[in-house]
């Protein structure tokens, strides 16, 4: 019975692990997704599209013109 109990609580922690690292991409119940997750499928994306079709200038002028704008 011992063994027994020791495995659930085991298996239950492992659940609980899981469920952490799929709650990030798992649907939320409105549909979206966690903002960190939007990030890292956009970004490489983005890089790649910039770097295929030669954005890469403007893409920094952008990111220039933005980053004078908010002061820095």
């Amino acid at each position: 019975m011992a063994e027994t109990a020791g495995r659930t609580v085991i298996r239950s922690r492992g659940h609980r692990a899981a469920d952490l690292v799929t709650g990030l991409f798992a649907p939320r119940p409105s549909g979206t997704r966690h903002p960190a997750v939007a990030v890292v499928m956009v970004v490489p994306l983005a890089a790649f599209l910039a770097v295929l079709f030669g954005g890469w200038d403007a893409v920094v002028t952008q990111a220039s013109s933005v980053a004078g704008m908010l002061g820095r």
